[in-house]
Formats: structure tokens, C-alpha cells, sequence
């Protein structure tokens, strides 16, 4: 028997919602590394290192804004968990585009505002 050819995958809605709750799950995780790896890649360059240790050329970008981005992919999250699985699929799944491009949004915040 051939099993390299490949198979016509069917989605049934039960595996839509444990794919939406992986990435919903994957999302709440990675916040708090996200946020950390970029303020280490922040504070390891010049100008970083320069606003951390004499307080001159620091960030532009106000902190509530991180704040908001970093609450939004958060809240998102958990939204998306907690909706009922099988009848709102598709708010679900833009629930998780939210959470995830408020967390890109987030790092890309950090690692432009120095």
C-alpha cells in the first residue's frame, strides 16, 4: 500500500476548535518571554544601553501603549478560550488573529521604540 500519496484532509469542527484553542493556548504563553527576549535584544545595543544607564535616548513610545497591546493580546486570549466550542468558529478564529497581532504589535513596539 502506497501511504506517501496524499489524502484529502476533512475539518470537522472539532478539530477547528482544537487548532483555534492550540494557538489560543500558544498565544497566553508566549507574552511574558515575547516582551522579555525584546527588551533584552533592546538593552543589549547602544542606544539601549545608553537610555538604562544616563536615561538619554529612550523610548518614544509611551508605556500605556505597550500596556494596551500586551492587555489586548491577553484578554483576547482568554476570550477565545472561553467561547463555546462548535457554533462561533469563526469569531473564535479572528478572536486568536487579534490576540496574536496585538503580541506582534507589541514586540514590534519594543523593538522599534529605542
Amino acid at each position: 500500500m502506497n501511504t506517501t500519496t496524499p489524502r484529502p484532509v476533512t475539518l470537522t469542527p472539532g478539530r477547528k476548535d482544537r487548532f483555534i484553542s492550540g494557538w489560543a493556548v500558544t498565544g497566553l504563553v508566549l507574552p511574558l518571554p515575547t516582551v522579555a527576549l525584546c527588551w533584552a535584544v533592546v538593552l543589549s545595543g547602544e542606544r539601549g544601553s545608553r537610555c538604562l544607564m544616563y536615561g538619554e535616548q529612550c523610548s518614544t513610545i509611551p508605556g500605556p501603549a505597550l500596556d494596551v497591546a500586551f492587555c489586548l493580546a491577553l484578554v483576547s486570549g482568554i476570550a477565545a478560550l472561553v467561547r463555546p466550542r462548535g457554533r462561533r468558529t469563526y469569531s473564535r478564529a479572528w478572536t486568536v488573529f487579534v490576540q496574536w497581532g496585538a503580541q506582534s504589535t507589541l514586540g514590534a513596539m519594543i523593538l522599534s521604540g529605542v
